[in-house]
């Protein structure tokens, strides 16, 4: 049997209301959470990330999930919980180039390209775990593993728009990784 991945994007917060960097910070609306995603009636493992919003999402969906430091946003540095327009008036030059080199972390935080890497070795564990997972996490953590699953090259991250509650499905069939895109229905684990 393949190993499949089912990656769940938390549910909205401030930040990602505001377009700011993330904070800690809780969900806005938990009780929206499982009319959104829909029924999660079976999975063999699940894994969350150790943000506040991610084990509330997890909880909402009523996950028992092992928390995993690997399944983290990316570290922002001196911009979490700045919004993205305030970092840009203050911080051009820092901003443009964190949006087109992903080595870089102006932020003195996490670059993209270390998200990538954490991101890819997490997902490469899960190879050879028969059955299904589900893992809630953040936008920049679903990217880095669809860019990893397909072999895109790093600077797609920013071609890539991940929502709140959206659910990605990755499989392994013992060689290689594929991105499965579907209606939220067709994803569920059934």
């Amino acid at each position: 049997m393949p190993t499949r991945l089912t990656l769940i994007c938390h549910a909205a917060t401030r930040a990602t209301r505001s377009a700011a960097f993330p904070l800690d910070e809780p969900l806005e609306q938990p009780a929206s959470v499982s009319g959104a995603v829909g029924s999660l009636r079976r999975a063999d493992r699940s894994w969350t990330s150790p943000a506040l919003c991610a084990r509330q999402t997890a909880a909402a969906l009523e996950l028992a999930p092992d928390v995993d430091s690997d399944l983290c946003d990316c570290d922002y540095g001196r911009w979490a919980g700045r919004r993205l327009s305030d970092v840009g008036a203050e911080e051009p030059n820092a901003i443009a180039m964190w949006m087109t080199d992903v080595s870089a972390a102006p932020h003195s935080g996490e670059s993209i390209a270390d998200v990538l890497r954490r991101t890819a070795a997490w997902l490469d564990r899960r190879i050879g775990e028969d059955g299904r997972g589900v893992a809630v996490t953040h936008a920049a953590v679903i990217r880095c593993a669809i860019l990893h699953a397909i072999g895109a090259p790093t600077h797609s991250f920013w071609h890539i728009d991940i929502g709140p509650l959206s659910m990605t499905e990755l499989r392994h069939d013992g060689s290689r990784w594929r991105w499965r895109a579907g209606r939220a229905k067709d994803l569920q684990l059934e």
